[in-house]
């Protein structure tokens, strides 16, 4: 028979202590809230059904994350983690139960696995970590026989207790019989007031149910309860994140000054500079150079191109050694094919640029069609919208667009045409024409100021 497992999240609380308006389970890490990440590790654990147990801002909560099949329990007063797994348990159908805390953001799929797989059918297993600095944490206590028995709170701990550095996460994996049956036993006769889940483990010790201890490295485990604390689990997450482009074969030049706010996929020999940022879906193909200050969001990079200083790309399409920038701008929509260049201050939105074209500088391009190897002239503006409506530029193979040129949209340039230089071109020019369109220059002599 096979057994089923449901995931209970915690994330009820306010989190006083990061003071912010937002949620601690919404606050962000590499761009995404606190409790999307641990609902991505559950998602990949692939665990059957997933509860979210919230309270705090439950409606903004439930808005924010993004997963499928998700069922949510609200929390009206916050009396413990004992009281937040009980609120849920009514619709807990798994056989066994994983609680997990709302701010264990660095946990991984893998973990949680191993933590499942080691939960008897009747019994429970728990996730320690060792603490570089166990100070205020709940300290694991186990027999001499290596089983667990209880934790012992910091306050409550004994001078030779308090030399231990195995530490209680928060996360367990419970049967649901065990949880059923001592979830109830559970009591408030504490200093706060509330229900501990964390009781349940000397229930299950005195009756002799069998609890398995699985260790799990503590950065994996930190949860966060201010800004410092989340600062440092950003900087944890980012080197795990570039460590691993790292083992792909990726050129990191200062590990420490590039971020990653999403999922990279990279091809051989991929330089990355300093103070990079890579956000949601990124593909880099071989060869592919990123100088400094760049920031790439959901963009697909072919082999070979080179994109220089200050550029930024988001919803871009960049095809085989093209040469973007510095300083320039993709916005979403642009697609550029096979040596394209593209220069110092060029915005480009929603178009399409043939092979071989060439925008070199100070220049807008949106809403357009740009042909095999045309050139676009300094200042060019294709001028798509007109207050109410877009309208679309197409500019032919070969055409040569001359400098400070405004293309006034709906207009097509021929292939091999030319503008004249500071033209406003509101008609079509024909294949292979000359369009200019300005106005005649007159000297007046004697002007004064």
């Amino acid at each position: 028979m096979t057994t089923t497992t449901t995931a209970i999240i915690l994330a009820a609380g306010k989190g006083t202590r990061m003071r912010s308006a937002l949620p601690k389970v919404l606050q962000p890490l590499a761009g995404k809230p606190i409790l999307q990440h641990i609902v991505d590790a559950v998602e990949q654990a692939n665990i059957d059904q997933k509860i979210i147990v919230c309270g705090h801002e439950a409606e903004l909560v439930k808005h924010t994350i993004n997963a499928e099949h998700l069922q949510w329990v609200f929390q009206a007063e916050q009396l413990g983690t004992g009281h937040a797994v009980d609120c849920a348990m009514p619709s807990v159908t798994g056989d066994k139960v994983l609680v997990l805390v709302g701010d264990a953001l660095l946990i991984t799929a893998d973990t949680l696995s191993r933590l499942i797989a080691q939960c008897p059918e009747q019994g429970m297993s728990l996730l320690t970590a060792i603490a570089p600095d166990p100070t205020g944490l709940g300290r694991i206590i186990r027999r001499q026989d290596g089983s667990v028995c209880s934790i012992i709170e910091h306050k409550d701990a004994s001078e030779t207790e308090l030399c231990i550095n195995e530490i209680n996460t928060g996360i367990m994996c419970l049967s649901h019989d065990v949880l059923e049956e001592y979830l109830p036993k559970l009591r408030s006769d504490n200093a706060q007031g509330e229900l501990y889940l964390t009781d349940v483990i000397g229930l299950c010790a005195e009756d002799e149910v069998v609890i398995n201890a699985v260790t799990a490295d503590f950065n994996e485990t930190m949860g966060v309860n201010d800004k410092l604390q989340l600062a440092k689990a950003e900087r944890i997450y980012q080197q795990l994140q570039v460590e691993r482009l790292m083992q792909q074969g990726c050129t990191v030049i200062d590990p420490s000054r590039v971020d990653v706010r999403g999922t990279v996929d990279i091809g051989m020999d991929v330089l990355i500079d300093v103070n990079v940022v890579l956000e949601g879906q990124v593909s880099l193909g071989n060869g592919v150079i990123i100088e400094p200050n760049c920031v790439l969001k959901n963009c697909q990079i072919a082999d070979n191109v080179h994109i220089k200083a200050f550029s930024h790309l988001e919803e871009a399409t960049v095809g085989v050694s093209a040469i973007i920038g510095p300083y320039a701008r993709l916005r979403p929509g642009a697609k550029l094919e096979k040596d394209v260049r593209v220069g110092n201050f060029v915005e480009i939105k929603k178009s399409q640029i043939d092979e071989g074209a060439k925008i070199n500088h100070l220049s807008y391009v949106g809403d357009a069609e740009v042909g095999k190897n045309a050139n676009i002239g300094a200042g060019t503006i294709t001028c798509n919208y007109d207050g109410v409506n877009k309208f679309k530029t197409q500019i032919g193979e070969g055409a040569f667009i001359g400098s400070n040129s405004s293309l006034i949209a709906p207009v097509t340039i021929g292939e091999n045409a030319v503008t004249g230089a500071g033209s406003a071109i509101a008609k079509d020019v024909p294949d292979s024409a000359l369009g200019i369109a300005r106005a005649k220059q007159r000297n007046i002599e004697s002007w004064k100021k």
